[in-house]
């Protein structure tokens, strides 16, 4: 039966708006971080020798890291791009050689390819939602391809038993960007653990975060750990007893300095022990939105494979195009003048830069990821909203599409 339509003004047509009031803020540096910092401080004062890299705090950091992460090898370095930057010099790709990319990303997941003079080709999406597919991966391999980036955007793992088993029959290098996913689970198995080399952002938006910027390499090969650290680190030869790191001649290549600092790896490991909880804060969140939704006759989640463990890094959720008077983006933005955050026409799609473009070794057209951002909006949230923070999202929803809804 069709629904009347409402008498309610909208407060971007100048009606009151749901939430009249900011968000609460996060404040994920708090006083166990502020705590943390003081003692990279007090343990210089106390051995006289003032904090650098490559310290305590970052060994105690990316131990707790690799114990999250079930076991292996990981080095803290400066940022989430740095870290796919050194994950492709390590794995020594011939130059030139095609490495597939993911259709939905940050510029920084994708940019350190060109940089390290290999060529991008953009895999698509799985039909309805962000992440590559394995068909779609298959589909964009040639001769020339040599590794993959797959991202897990939003939180949501991509379906990496399939991707894995398609990187195995081609042999390609599989480097994982979990920037968005600190935590998630495939099957029961960490984002991280299915490829050669990981790489986690922790810069101050992020689930886990150690500071301003920041990155975390992970990954379970030894002797390719050391070949990080090397290249992390201006090529310092790191397996040498006898290396004098104030005399280059014992450098091993060419190299940049990527190290993370001593305060930022304190705060990091402050942050990660909150993390399980800051996971499940938020699954929490998620699943009171999804709930207070269930009567929406537009606005729906997005449906999950089974057994996968999201670490929601944003919600996002879908819009009947055909039941709404007008385009997806305008209803997102009605909502967002209601008082709240959300990003109502994601960017982040690889073919749409016209920057990046040139670049790309293959046709870009990635209709899959184009169609369901088309279709989609973000709620922007953290794991510091309480009930009522909720209540507000769910009602401004509801209050648009009353009064956007076609009857």
């Amino acid at each position: 039966m069709p629904t009347k339509k409402s008498n309610e003004i909208l407060a971007i047509n100048g009606g009151t708006p749901v939430r009249e009031t900011p968000m609460p803020s996060r404040r994920l540096f708090d006083e166990s971080a502020l705590k943390a910092v003081q003692s990279v401080f007090e343990r210089a004062w106390e051995k006289g020798v003032d904090f650098g890299f490559h310290g305590e705090a970052e060994d105690l950091y990316t131990q707790a890291f690799v114990s999250f992460q079930g076991g292996g090898y990981a080095d803290a370095v400066s940022s989430g791009t740095a870290g796919i930057y050194l994950a492709l010099k390590a794995l020594d790709i011939h130059e030139g050689s095609e490495v597939i990319v993911p259709p939905v990303t940050d510029p920084g997941g994708v940019t350190p390819v060109v940089l390290t003079g290999l060529k991008p080709v953009v895999a698509d999406a799985r039909e309805g939602g962000f992440n590559l597919g394995a068909k779609q991966v298959e589909q964009v391999i040639t001769s020339r391809t040599k590794a993959l980036i797959v991202a897990h955007i939003g939180g949501i793992p991509a379906a990496m038993d399939e991707i894995a088993a398609v990187c195995q029959q081609h042999s390609l290098k599989l480097i994982e960007d979990c920037s968005q996913a600190h935590g998630a689970e495939y099957h029961s198995k960490k984002v991280g653990t299915f490829g050669d080399v990981a790489v986690f952002s922790t810069m101050f938006s992020k689930a886990h975060a150690s500071g301003g910027c920041g990155g975390l390499v992970y990954l379970k090969d030894k002797n390719l750990y050391w070949r990080i650290r090397s290249f992390a680190d201006r090529g310092k030869n790191f397996l040498d007893t006898d290396f004098d790191p104030r005399n280059p001649k014992g450098n091993l290549f060419l190299a940049l300095n990527f190290n993370q600092d001593e305060l930022s790896c304190a705060i990091g490991l402050s942050n990660l022990k909150k993390l399980p909880r800051i996971i499940a804060r938020r699954n929490e969140i998620v699943q009171m939105i999804n709930a207070g939704l269930s009567a929406s006759r537009i606005v729906r989640p997005v449906t999950e494979d089974d057994d996968i463990t999201v670490s929601p890094f944003f919600h996002t959720l879908t819009v009947a195009a055909d039941r709404i008077a007008v385009s997806k983006e305008a209803f997102a933005r009605a909502i967002m003048a209601e008082g709240i955050p959300l990003n109502p026409d994601y960017k982040q799609v690889v073919s749409e830069w016209p920057w990046f473009r040139p670049h790309l070794g293959a046709a870009s057209h990635t209709p899959n990821a184009v169609a369901f951002r088309n279709s989609s909006f973000n709620v922007l949230f953290h794991e510091n909203y309480r009930e009522q923070d909720v209540a507000d999202i769910v009602n401004a929803i509801l209050k648009v599409e009353r009064v956007l809804g076609k009857q």
